[in-house]
């Protein structure tokens, strides 16, 4: 996948609204950030104070709400919106999650996991070929994080994702932490996961913290963008920068938010880390 022409390989964060008025009133040196989409189609205040960042930084929209994996249709006003805010913010990104949240006319608040088969890639892909088409642009499919697995799934995921992006011309976002997460929690390989992802796909990635809740005297990670990026993680993330070159990355940041400052260290640190990957790269191309 091409990667956008002037968008810079930096370390942006994800942008929520205990900072918005912070951010415009200090205008603190961040290459770019990140909003949900959904928080903003209903229009008024949020959506004026979107437009007024808007103009100080590049946005990317990173949605929650599309449901790309349900069995149904893809819910078309809920399109419509998406494709009226993208046309009024002109995000650097779009971005989705491979989950499920609806069905028919129910609505859960939540990202949930599909089964890796045949028959659910052709939806998927199909869904994601609906939603490109109405958008006019390619999206990035991220990787969700994982709790359990299904007995009938004949496809891993990673492979899941290389053939929607063979199908569908998108892309992919790596959320780093979620591939820690799920390789903890099913007993996985993160880094072959990381190897198996095709390096011309990787748009952005992400990273945030997780927490650690017992099941049954058994540690489980929980994707809960609540606290700072994991020492691992890092150097997941050293290992995803070895792979796809310097990409685009965010620092997720959604329960317990801290002050505005916490969110730009985090950035701090992979920009950083970027910085070195690419002295390396450098280096060993002058060998």
């Amino acid at each position: 996948m091409t990667r956008q022409r002037g968008f810079p390989s930096r370390a942006g964060i994800g942008l929520r609204a205990p900072h918005v008025d912070e951010l415009l009133a200090t205008r603190p040196a961040v290459p770019w950030l990140e909003v949900h989409p959904e928080n903003y189609m209903g229009g008024g205040a949020a959506l004026a104070s979107l437009e007024s960042v808007r103009r100080e930084y590049p946005v990317a929209l990173h949605g929650v709400g599309l449901s790309l994996g349900t069995a149904g249709t893809i819910d078309q006003q809920h399109l419509a919106r998406l494709k009226a805010l993208m046309d009024r913010i002109e995000p650097c990104l779009v971005s989705e999650h491979l989950s499920w949240s609806s069905t028919g006319s129910a609505y859960l608040n939540h990202l949930l996991p599909l089964p890796y088969t045949e028959e659910s890639l052709s939806v998927v892909a199909g869904h994601i070929h609906e939603v490109q088409g109405v958008l006019g642009r390619r999206i990035l499919i991220e990787n969700p994080s994982s709790y359990l697995r299904f007995r009938h799934s004949t496809i891993q995921e990673p492979e899941f994702l290389a053939e929607l992006v063979r199908r569908t011309g998108c892309g992919l976002l790596c959320d780093v932490n979620n591939i820690y997460v799920t390789a903890w929690n099913l007993g996985l390989d993160a880094v072959a996961y990381l190897e198996a992802l095709p390096v011309d796909a990787i748009g952005e990635i992400h990273l945030a913290g997780h927490a650690e809740n017992d099941a049954d005297g058994r540690p489980i990670l929980i994707d809960d963008h609540g606290s700072p990026v994991a020492a691992p993680v890092w150097k997941l993330y050293e290992r995803a920068l070895d792979r796809f070159g310097p990409v685009p990355t965010l620092i997720e940041w959604d329960t317990d938010i801290p002050a505005l400052a916490v969110l730009l260290d985090e950035a701090r640190i992979a920009n950083g880390l970027m910085e070195t990957a690419t002295g390396r790269d450098d280096h060993a191309r002058a060998a």
